[in-house]
């Protein structure tokens, strides 16, 4: 099990959390999603995660990964 953080830019409101934690959530091999509103950071648990996918989840809900 390995965990990665991500700096996400956009997320103003607790609907923000859920729409990250769900499209994440959804990602093969992720078992875990802890985002933190205040700082933006959203740490991804998982087997085997895949970096590009991750990102595109959170693009797709809505919000840009910084760096």
């Amino acid at each position: 099990m390995s965990a990665t953080t991500y700096t996400v830019t956009g997320m103003t409101c607790g609907h923000c959390v859920s729409s990250v934690k769900e499209e994440v959530g959804e990602v093969p091999g992720v078992s875990g999603v802890d985002v933190d509103l205040e700082s933006g950071r959203v740490e991804v648990t998982g087997d085997n995660l895949d970096d590009a996918a991750i990102r595109a989840a959170i693009e797709e809900a809505g919000y840009t990964v910084a760096g």
